[in-house]
Protein backbone atom coordinates (compact mmCIF):
# COMPACT_ATOMS: atom_id res chain seq x y z
CA UNK A 1 0.00 0.00 0.00
CA UNK A 2 1.05 3.57 -0.59
CA UNK A 3 -0.53 6.85 0.43
CA UNK A 4 2.13 9.56 0.43
CA UNK A 5 2.98 9.52 -3.25
CA UNK A 6 -0.59 10.25 -4.29
CA UNK A 7 -1.75 12.40 -1.40
CA UNK A 8 -3.84 11.50 1.64
CA UNK A 9 -5.97 8.89 -0.07
CA UNK A 10 -4.63 5.37 0.43
CA UNK A 11 -3.98 3.70 -2.90
CA UNK A 12 -3.52 0.00 -3.57
CA UNK A 13 -0.58 -0.35 -5.93
CA UNK A 14 -0.01 -3.36 -8.18
CA UNK A 15 2.62 -5.81 -6.97
CA UNK A 16 4.62 -5.77 -10.21
CA UNK A 17 4.56 -4.82 -13.89
CA UNK A 18 3.25 -6.90 -16.82
CA UNK A 19 -0.26 -6.73 -15.40
CA UNK A 20 -1.74 -6.73 -18.90
CA UNK A 21 -2.38 -10.46 -18.41
CA UNK A 22 -4.80 -9.63 -15.57
CA UNK A 23 -5.98 -6.08 -16.23
CA UNK A 24 -7.89 -4.90 -19.34
CA UNK A 25 -7.12 -1.65 -21.07
CA UNK A 26 -9.05 1.24 -19.54
CA UNK A 27 -9.27 4.78 -20.89
CA UNK A 28 -10.29 7.63 -18.61
CA UNK A 29 -14.06 7.94 -18.45
CA UNK A 30 -15.65 10.13 -21.10
CA UNK A 31 -18.27 12.65 -20.16
CA UNK A 32 -21.81 11.84 -21.26
CA UNK A 33 -22.15 12.60 -24.96
CA UNK A 34 -25.38 14.57 -24.56
CA UNK A 35 -23.72 16.81 -21.99
CA UNK A 36 -20.42 17.27 -23.78
CA UNK A 37 -22.19 18.29 -27.02
CA UNK A 38 -23.41 21.41 -25.23
CA UNK A 39 -20.14 22.78 -23.82
CA UNK A 40 -16.42 23.06 -24.55
CA UNK A 41 -15.11 21.31 -21.45
CA UNK A 42 -12.54 18.53 -21.91
CA UNK A 43 -14.36 15.29 -22.64
CA UNK A 44 -12.03 12.91 -20.76
CA UNK A 45 -12.10 12.85 -16.98
CA UNK A 46 -8.83 12.59 -15.07
CA UNK A 47 -7.64 9.17 -13.92
CA UNK A 48 -7.99 8.44 -10.24
CA UNK A 49 -4.59 7.60 -8.66
CA UNK A 50 -5.31 3.88 -8.37
CA UNK A 51 -6.60 3.77 -11.97
CA UNK A 52 -3.43 5.44 -13.23
CA UNK A 53 -1.23 3.04 -11.25
CA UNK A 54 -3.08 -0.01 -12.53
CA UNK A 55 -3.00 1.12 -16.15
CA UNK A 56 0.71 1.96 -15.93
CA UNK A 57 1.37 -1.51 -14.47
CA UNK A 58 0.06 -3.09 -17.68
CA UNK A 59 3.32 -2.10 -19.43
CA UNK A 60 5.31 -5.16 -20.53
CA UNK A 61 8.66 -3.34 -20.08
CA UNK A 62 9.83 -4.37 -23.56
CA UNK A 63 13.48 -4.91 -24.27
CA UNK A 64 12.94 -2.87 -27.45
CA UNK A 65 10.18 -0.37 -26.56
CA UNK A 66 8.40 0.54 -29.80
CA UNK A 67 6.43 3.22 -27.94
CA UNK A 68 9.69 5.10 -27.30
CA UNK A 69 10.98 4.54 -30.83
CA UNK A 70 7.81 5.88 -32.43
CA UNK A 71 7.56 8.93 -30.16
CA UNK A 72 9.12 11.94 -31.95
CA UNK A 73 10.61 13.02 -28.61
CA UNK A 74 11.81 9.49 -27.75
CA UNK A 75 10.25 9.83 -24.32
CA UNK A 76 11.42 7.22 -21.82
CA UNK A 77 7.89 5.86 -21.60
CA UNK A 78 8.53 2.43 -19.99
CA UNK A 79 10.59 4.09 -17.23
CA UNK A 80 7.98 6.60 -16.18
CA UNK A 81 5.18 4.05 -16.49
CA UNK A 82 7.03 1.81 -14.04
CA UNK A 83 7.58 4.70 -11.64
CA UNK A 84 3.90 5.67 -11.88
CA UNK A 85 2.86 2.07 -11.17
CA UNK A 86 5.06 2.14 -8.07
CA UNK A 87 3.50 5.39 -6.87
CA UNK A 88 6.71 7.38 -7.42
CA UNK A 89 4.98 10.17 -9.30
CA UNK A 90 7.53 12.91 -8.63
CA UNK A 91 10.27 10.70 -10.08
CA UNK A 92 7.97 9.83 -12.97
CA UNK A 93 7.49 13.52 -13.72
CA UNK A 94 11.24 14.15 -13.65
CA UNK A 95 11.80 11.39 -16.22
CA UNK A 96 8.87 12.51 -18.38
CA UNK A 97 9.81 16.20 -18.40
CA UNK A 98 13.47 15.44 -19.13
CA UNK A 99 12.61 14.78 -22.79
CA UNK A 100 9.31 16.67 -23.16
CA UNK A 101 8.82 20.33 -22.31
CA UNK A 102 5.01 20.05 -22.25
CA UNK A 103 3.96 16.49 -21.33
CA UNK A 104 0.57 17.66 -20.04
CA UNK A 105 -0.17 19.07 -23.51
CA UNK A 106 1.08 16.05 -25.43
CA UNK A 107 -0.88 13.78 -23.10
CA UNK A 108 -4.04 15.58 -24.22
CA UNK A 109 -3.60 16.26 -27.92
CA UNK A 110 -1.00 13.86 -29.33
CA UNK A 111 -2.53 11.25 -31.66
CA UNK A 112 -1.29 8.41 -29.45
CA UNK A 113 -3.23 5.92 -31.57
CA UNK A 114 -0.83 6.75 -34.44
CA UNK A 115 2.35 7.09 -32.36
CA UNK A 116 3.24 5.51 -29.01
CA UNK A 117 0.04 3.59 -28.26
CA UNK A 118 -0.44 2.56 -31.87
CA UNK A 119 2.98 0.85 -31.73
CA UNK A 120 2.62 -0.70 -28.27
CA UNK A 121 3.27 -4.46 -28.52
CA UNK A 122 0.08 -5.03 -26.52
CA UNK A 123 -2.10 -3.20 -29.07
CA UNK A 124 -2.97 -6.43 -30.88
CA UNK A 125 -4.75 -8.79 -28.55
CA UNK A 126 -4.55 -6.98 -25.21
CA UNK A 127 -5.07 -3.30 -25.97
CA UNK A 128 -2.26 -0.74 -25.74
CA UNK A 129 -1.16 0.80 -22.47
CA UNK A 130 -3.02 4.11 -22.11
CA UNK A 131 0.21 6.10 -22.29
CA UNK A 132 -1.30 9.51 -23.03
CA UNK A 133 -3.76 9.44 -20.15
CA UNK A 134 -1.05 8.37 -17.66
CA UNK A 135 1.29 11.09 -19.01
CA UNK A 136 -1.42 13.70 -18.48
CA UNK A 137 -2.14 12.38 -14.96
CA UNK A 138 1.53 12.49 -13.95
CA UNK A 139 2.06 16.08 -15.07
CA UNK A 140 -1.25 17.45 -13.77
CA UNK A 141 -0.41 15.86 -10.41
CA UNK A 142 3.05 17.46 -10.55
CA UNK A 143 1.48 20.90 -11.01
CA UNK A 144 -1.04 20.26 -8.20
CA UNK A 145 1.72 19.13 -5.82
CA UNK A 146 4.01 22.06 -6.64
CA UNK A 147 6.75 19.90 -8.16
CA UNK A 148 6.92 21.98 -11.34
CA UNK A 149 9.28 24.86 -10.60
CA UNK A 150 10.42 27.91 -12.59
CA UNK A 151 13.80 27.57 -14.26
CA UNK A 152 16.73 28.85 -12.23
CA UNK A 153 19.88 28.59 -14.36
CA UNK A 154 23.13 27.67 -12.60
CA UNK A 155 24.66 30.79 -14.14
CA UNK A 156 23.38 33.72 -16.13
CA UNK A 157 25.03 34.36 -19.49
CA UNK A 158 25.50 37.88 -20.79
CA UNK A 159 23.95 36.89 -24.09
CA UNK A 160 20.40 36.82 -25.41
CA UNK A 161 18.43 34.88 -28.01
CA UNK A 162 15.41 36.21 -29.88
CA UNK A 163 12.62 33.81 -30.84
CA UNK A 164 9.95 34.72 -33.39
CA UNK A 165 6.78 32.78 -32.58
CA UNK A 166 5.27 31.73 -29.25
CA UNK A 167 3.92 28.38 -30.42
CA UNK A 168 5.17 24.98 -29.24
CA UNK A 169 8.48 25.07 -31.18
CA UNK A 170 9.33 28.56 -29.96
CA UNK A 171 8.30 27.86 -26.37
CA UNK A 172 10.25 24.60 -26.21
CA UNK A 173 13.35 26.37 -27.51
CA UNK A 174 12.82 29.24 -25.08
CA UNK A 175 12.71 26.87 -22.13
CA UNK A 176 15.84 24.97 -23.23
CA UNK A 177 17.84 28.16 -23.86
CA UNK A 178 16.73 29.73 -20.59
CA UNK A 179 17.91 26.59 -18.81
CA UNK A 180 21.35 27.21 -20.31
CA UNK A 181 21.33 30.71 -18.81
CA UNK A 182 20.55 32.84 -21.86
CA UNK A 183 18.26 35.84 -21.71
CA UNK A 184 15.36 34.88 -23.98
CA UNK A 185 12.98 37.25 -25.74
CA UNK A 186 9.96 35.81 -27.57
CA UNK A 187 8.14 37.93 -30.16
CA UNK A 188 4.62 37.01 -31.29
CA UNK A 189 1.91 38.74 -33.32
CA UNK A 190 -0.91 37.44 -31.13
CA UNK A 191 -2.01 38.83 -27.78
CA UNK A 192 -1.53 35.56 -25.91
CA UNK A 193 1.24 32.99 -25.74
CA UNK A 194 0.68 29.58 -27.28
CA UNK A 195 -0.01 30.08 -30.98
CA UNK A 196 -2.35 27.38 -32.26
CA UNK A 197 -2.40 25.78 -28.80
CA UNK A 198 -4.54 28.75 -27.76
CA UNK A 199 -6.30 29.79 -30.93
CA UNK A 200 -6.41 26.67 -33.10
CA UNK A 201 -7.21 23.80 -30.73
CA UNK A 202 -10.64 23.78 -29.06
CA UNK A 203 -11.09 23.62 -25.30
CA UNK A 204 -12.65 20.16 -25.38
CA UNK A 205 -9.22 18.82 -26.38
CA UNK A 206 -6.99 21.30 -24.56
CA UNK A 207 -8.28 23.65 -21.90
CA UNK A 208 -6.68 27.06 -22.25
CA UNK A 209 -5.62 27.19 -18.60
CA UNK A 210 -3.23 24.30 -19.31
CA UNK A 211 -1.38 26.52 -21.82
CA UNK A 212 -1.69 29.70 -19.78
CA UNK A 213 -0.04 28.15 -16.72
CA UNK A 214 2.97 27.25 -18.90
CA UNK A 215 3.07 30.88 -20.03
CA UNK A 216 3.12 32.02 -16.39
CA UNK A 217 5.83 29.49 -15.55
CA UNK A 218 8.06 30.68 -18.41
CA UNK A 219 7.62 34.30 -17.33
CA UNK A 220 8.57 33.30 -13.77
CA UNK A 221 11.62 31.64 -15.29
CA UNK A 222 12.71 34.95 -16.81
CA UNK A 223 11.56 34.54 -20.42
CA UNK A 224 10.39 37.90 -21.77
CA UNK A 225 7.40 38.00 -24.12
CA UNK A 226 6.74 40.79 -26.63
CA UNK A 227 3.15 40.24 -27.75
CA UNK A 228 1.15 42.05 -30.45
CA UNK A 229 4.47 42.36 -32.27
CA UNK A 230 4.52 41.53 -35.98
CA UNK A 231 7.87 41.02 -37.65
CA UNK A 232 8.23 43.14 -40.76
CA UNK A 233 5.74 45.65 -39.40
CA UNK A 234 6.52 46.46 -35.76
CA UNK A 235 10.13 45.29 -35.81
CA UNK A 236 12.54 44.03 -38.45
CA UNK A 237 14.51 40.80 -38.57
CA UNK A 238 17.68 42.88 -38.98
CA UNK A 239 16.92 44.67 -35.70
CA UNK A 240 16.56 41.32 -33.94
CA UNK A 241 19.85 40.11 -35.42
CA UNK A 242 21.60 43.18 -34.03
CA UNK A 243 19.87 42.85 -30.66
CA UNK A 244 20.51 39.14 -30.04
CA UNK A 245 23.38 36.67 -30.34
CA UNK A 246 21.07 34.41 -32.37
CA UNK A 247 17.51 34.42 -33.68
CA UNK A 248 15.12 31.49 -34.08
CA UNK A 249 12.24 31.63 -36.57
CA UNK A 250 9.37 29.49 -35.25
CA UNK A 251 6.35 31.17 -36.75
CA UNK A 252 4.45 28.07 -37.87
CA UNK A 253 2.29 28.04 -41.01
CA UNK A 254 -1.08 29.76 -41.11
CA UNK A 255 -1.98 30.42 -44.74
CA UNK A 256 -4.99 28.21 -45.64
CA UNK A 257 -4.95 26.07 -48.74
CA UNK A 258 -7.70 27.13 -51.10
CA UNK A 259 -10.55 25.30 -52.79
CA UNK A 260 -11.28 25.56 -56.47
CA UNK A 261 -14.49 25.28 -58.44
CA UNK A 262 -17.50 27.45 -59.35
CA UNK A 263 -19.06 29.37 -56.48
CA UNK A 264 -16.02 29.16 -54.23
CA UNK A 265 -16.26 32.90 -53.51
CA UNK A 266 -19.75 32.74 -52.00
CA UNK A 267 -20.25 34.09 -48.49
CA UNK A 268 -20.28 31.34 -45.90
CA UNK A 269 -17.27 29.45 -47.30
CA UNK A 270 -14.59 30.11 -44.68
CA UNK A 271 -11.08 28.91 -43.76
CA UNK A 272 -10.86 26.48 -40.85
CA UNK A 273 -8.42 28.59 -38.87
CA UNK A 274 -10.59 31.73 -39.09
CA UNK A 275 -13.49 29.65 -37.78
CA UNK A 276 -11.51 28.07 -34.92
CA UNK A 277 -9.87 31.34 -33.89
CA UNK A 278 -13.29 33.01 -33.68
CA UNK A 279 -14.63 30.18 -31.53
CA UNK A 280 -11.60 30.14 -29.23
CA UNK A 281 -11.59 33.91 -28.84
CA UNK A 282 -15.30 33.79 -27.97
CA UNK A 283 -14.50 31.19 -25.31
CA UNK A 284 -11.74 33.42 -23.94
CA UNK A 285 -14.22 36.29 -23.59
CA UNK A 286 -12.89 38.43 -26.44
CA UNK A 287 -15.22 40.47 -28.68
CA UNK A 288 -15.58 38.63 -31.99
CA UNK A 289 -17.70 40.59 -34.52
CA UNK A 290 -17.57 37.81 -37.13
CA UNK A 291 -18.93 35.35 -34.57
CA UNK A 292 -21.65 37.69 -33.37
CA UNK A 293 -22.75 38.43 -36.94
CA UNK A 294 -23.05 34.72 -37.63
CA UNK A 295 -20.39 34.60 -40.36
CA UNK A 296 -18.13 32.37 -38.22
CA UNK A 297 -20.82 30.82 -36.05
CA UNK A 298 -22.42 27.45 -36.84
CA UNK A 299 -25.51 27.93 -34.66
CA UNK A 300 -28.67 26.83 -36.52
CA UNK A 301 -26.79 26.03 -39.72
CA UNK A 302 -26.18 23.02 -41.92
CA UNK A 303 -22.41 22.72 -41.78
CA UNK A 304 -20.12 20.96 -44.25
CA UNK A 305 -16.44 20.58 -43.37
CA UNK A 306 -14.08 19.65 -46.18
CA UNK A 307 -10.93 17.77 -45.18
CA UNK A 308 -9.79 14.75 -43.23
CA UNK A 309 -7.10 15.86 -40.78
CA UNK A 310 -7.17 16.79 -37.12
CA UNK A 311 -8.12 20.38 -37.97
CA UNK A 312 -11.24 19.08 -39.73
CA UNK A 313 -12.08 17.07 -36.60
CA UNK A 314 -11.71 20.20 -34.48
CA UNK A 315 -14.10 22.04 -36.81
CA UNK A 316 -16.84 19.41 -36.94
CA UNK A 317 -16.83 18.96 -33.17
CA UNK A 318 -16.86 22.73 -32.61
CA UNK A 319 -19.84 23.10 -34.95
CA UNK A 320 -21.77 20.49 -32.95
CA UNK A 321 -21.19 22.46 -29.75
CA UNK A 322 -22.22 25.73 -31.36
CA UNK A 323 -25.63 24.25 -32.15
CA UNK A 324 -25.44 23.37 -35.84
CA UNK A 325 -28.55 21.60 -37.14
CA UNK A 326 -26.36 19.10 -39.02
CA UNK A 327 -22.63 18.55 -39.44
CA UNK A 328 -21.13 16.59 -42.34
CA UNK A 329 -17.47 15.95 -43.10
CA UNK A 330 -16.55 15.37 -46.75
CA UNK A 331 -13.31 13.49 -47.30
CA UNK A 332 -12.07 12.27 -50.67
CA UNK A 333 -10.52 9.06 -49.36
CA UNK A 334 -11.92 6.38 -47.06
CA UNK A 335 -11.69 5.96 -43.30
CA UNK A 336 -8.55 3.80 -43.48
CA UNK A 337 -6.70 6.51 -45.46
CA UNK A 338 -7.76 9.43 -43.31
CA UNK A 339 -4.77 11.36 -41.88
CA UNK A 340 -6.58 12.42 -38.70
CA UNK A 341 -6.67 10.48 -35.44
CA UNK A 342 -9.16 7.59 -35.46
CA UNK A 343 -9.88 8.37 -31.83
CA UNK A 344 -11.02 11.84 -32.88
CA UNK A 345 -13.18 10.38 -35.65
CA UNK A 346 -14.88 8.11 -33.13
CA UNK A 347 -15.47 10.99 -30.72
CA UNK A 348 -16.98 13.05 -33.55
CA UNK A 349 -19.28 10.23 -34.63
CA UNK A 350 -20.48 9.79 -31.04
CA UNK A 351 -21.34 13.48 -31.00
CA UNK A 352 -23.47 13.26 -34.15
CA UNK A 353 -21.10 14.13 -36.98
CA UNK A 354 -21.80 12.36 -40.29
CA UNK A 355 -18.76 11.37 -42.36
CA UNK A 356 -19.18 11.22 -46.11
CA UNK A 357 -16.26 9.11 -47.27
CA UNK A 358 -14.88 9.04 -50.82
CA UNK A 359 -16.47 12.38 -51.67
CA UNK A 360 -14.91 15.55 -53.06
CA UNK A 361 -16.51 18.98 -53.61
CA UNK A 362 -16.85 20.24 -57.19
CA UNK A 363 -18.98 23.37 -57.02
CA UNK A 364 -20.91 25.59 -54.60
CA UNK A 365 -24.38 27.01 -55.12
CA UNK A 366 -26.31 29.91 -53.64
CA UNK A 367 -27.30 33.51 -54.26
CA UNK A 368 -24.79 35.62 -52.37
CA UNK A 369 -24.40 33.00 -49.63
CA UNK A 370 -23.67 29.31 -50.02
CA UNK A 371 -26.68 27.00 -49.86
CA UNK A 372 -25.37 23.70 -51.24
CA UNK A 373 -22.25 21.81 -52.22
CA UNK A 374 -22.12 19.64 -55.32
CA UNK A 375 -19.81 16.71 -54.64
CA UNK A 376 -18.67 13.70 -56.61
CA UNK A 377 -18.07 10.15 -55.45
CA UNK A 378 -14.46 9.01 -55.61
CA UNK A 379 -12.76 5.65 -55.92
CA UNK A 380 -9.30 4.65 -54.75
CA UNK A 381 -6.62 3.64 -57.22
CA UNK A 382 -2.98 2.66 -57.07
CA UNK A 383 -0.57 4.44 -54.69
CA UNK A 384 0.75 7.75 -56.02
CA UNK A 385 4.20 9.33 -55.58
CA UNK A 386 3.48 10.00 -51.89
CA UNK A 387 2.70 6.33 -51.25
CA UNK A 388 -0.99 7.01 -50.63
CA UNK A 389 -3.70 5.60 -52.83
CA UNK A 390 -4.64 7.93 -55.65
CA UNK A 391 -8.27 9.03 -56.01
CA UNK A 392 -10.40 9.21 -59.13
CA UNK A 393 -13.97 10.57 -59.66
CA UNK A 394 -16.73 8.06 -60.31
CA UNK A 395 -18.55 8.66 -63.56
CA UNK A 396 -22.08 9.87 -62.83
CA UNK A 397 -21.29 10.05 -59.12
CA UNK A 398 -22.50 13.60 -58.48
CA UNK A 399 -24.72 14.47 -55.52
CA UNK A 400 -25.82 17.57 -53.61
CA UNK A 401 -25.26 18.38 -49.95
CA UNK A 402 -27.22 21.25 -48.33
CA UNK A 403 -24.92 23.75 -46.61
CA UNK A 404 -25.25 27.14 -44.93
CA UNK A 405 -21.63 27.12 -43.76
CA UNK A 406 -18.71 25.43 -45.53
CA UNK A 407 -15.42 25.16 -43.65
CA UNK A 408 -12.22 24.56 -45.62
CA UNK A 409 -9.87 22.33 -43.60
CA UNK A 410 -7.41 21.43 -46.34
CA UNK A 411 -4.18 22.21 -44.52
CA UNK A 412 -1.85 25.20 -44.32
CA UNK A 413 0.98 26.71 -46.33
CA UNK A 414 3.65 29.19 -45.24
CA UNK A 415 3.34 32.90 -45.78
CA UNK A 416 6.03 34.47 -48.02
CA UNK A 417 8.39 35.50 -45.21
CA UNK A 418 11.18 36.98 -47.38
CA UNK A 419 8.59 39.37 -48.85
CA UNK A 420 6.69 40.11 -45.63
CA UNK A 421 9.92 40.69 -43.71
CA UNK A 422 11.78 42.44 -46.55
CA UNK A 423 14.56 39.87 -46.26
CA UNK A 424 15.24 38.63 -49.79
CA UNK A 425 18.37 36.80 -48.60
CA UNK A 426 16.29 34.50 -46.41
CA UNK A 427 16.11 31.44 -48.62
CA UNK A 428 12.98 29.31 -48.84
CA UNK A 429 12.18 26.03 -50.53
CA UNK A 430 10.01 25.75 -53.64
CA UNK A 431 7.10 25.12 -51.25
CA UNK A 432 7.81 28.34 -49.34
CA UNK A 433 9.25 26.73 -46.19
CA UNK A 434 12.33 28.33 -44.67
CA UNK A 435 15.39 26.50 -45.97
CA UNK A 436 17.82 25.31 -43.29
CA UNK A 437 20.86 23.14 -42.87
CA UNK A 438 19.09 20.18 -41.25
CA UNK A 439 22.12 19.35 -39.18
CA UNK A 440 22.57 22.81 -37.67
CA UNK A 441 19.05 24.32 -38.14
CA UNK A 442 20.70 27.48 -39.48
CA UNK A 443 19.08 29.38 -42.36
CA UNK A 444 20.87 31.17 -45.19
CA UNK A 445 21.37 34.11 -42.79
CA UNK A 446 24.26 33.62 -40.32
CA UNK A 447 23.02 33.38 -36.75
CA UNK A 448 19.39 32.95 -37.82
CA UNK A 449 17.84 29.52 -37.23
CA UNK A 450 14.41 28.05 -37.96
CA UNK A 451 12.36 25.18 -36.54
CA UNK A 452 8.88 23.68 -36.45
CA UNK A 453 6.16 23.90 -39.07
CA UNK A 454 7.84 26.76 -40.92
CA UNK A 455 10.54 24.24 -41.85
CA UNK A 456 8.74 20.89 -42.06
CA UNK A 457 5.25 22.06 -43.03
CA UNK A 458 2.06 21.70 -41.01
CA UNK A 459 2.65 18.85 -38.59
CA UNK A 460 2.04 17.64 -35.04
CA UNK A 461 2.69 19.63 -31.87
CA UNK A 462 5.04 16.90 -30.65
CA UNK A 463 7.23 17.36 -33.73
CA UNK A 464 7.31 21.12 -33.14
CA UNK A 465 8.52 20.50 -29.57
CA UNK A 466 11.20 18.13 -30.87
CA UNK A 467 12.37 20.68 -33.45
CA UNK A 468 12.43 23.48 -30.87
CA UNK A 469 14.57 21.40 -28.50
CA UNK A 470 16.99 20.38 -31.27
CA UNK A 471 17.26 23.93 -32.59
CA UNK A 472 18.00 25.24 -29.08
CA UNK A 473 20.89 22.79 -28.76
CA UNK A 474 22.32 23.96 -32.08
CA UNK A 475 21.88 27.64 -31.15
CA UNK A 476 23.77 27.03 -27.89
CA UNK A 477 26.58 25.30 -29.80
CA UNK A 478 26.75 28.15 -32.34
CA UNK A 479 26.92 30.87 -29.70
CA UNK A 480 29.58 29.04 -27.70
CA UNK A 481 31.71 28.43 -30.80
CA UNK A 482 31.33 32.07 -31.83
CA UNK A 483 32.45 33.17 -28.37
CA UNK A 484 35.49 30.88 -28.53
CA UNK A 485 36.45 32.22 -31.96
CA UNK A 486 36.11 35.79 -30.68
CA UNK A 487 38.36 35.01 -27.72
CA UNK A 488 40.95 33.40 -29.98
CA UNK A 489 40.91 36.45 -32.26
CA UNK A 490 41.62 38.73 -29.29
Amino acid sequence: MCAGAFGEKEVLLPERMLQFVHLPQQMPEKRNVLRRRTDFDEIYRQFEPDEAARQASRCSQCGVPFCLIHCPLHNNIPDWLKLAAEGRLEDAYEISSATNNFPEICGRICPQDRLCEGNCVLEKGHGAVTIGAVERFITDTAFERGWVKPIRPHRELALSVGIVGAGPAGLAAAEELRRQGYAVDVYDRYDRVGGLLIYGIPNFKLEKEVVLRRWRLLEESGVRFHLNTTLGKDISLETLRQRHAAVLIATGVYKPRELGGPGVGLEGIVPALDYLIASNRKGLGDPVPAFESGLLNAAGKQVVVIGGGDTAMDCVRTAVRQGATSVKCLYRRDRANMPGSMREVKNAEEEGVEFVWLAAPEAFFGEGSVRAVRAVRMRLGMPDASGRQSVHPEEGGHFMVPADLVIKALGFDPEPLPVLWNEPQLEVTRHGMVKINHRTFMTSLPGVFAAGDIVRGASLVVWAIRDGRDAAAQIHSYIQQSAQLAEAAD
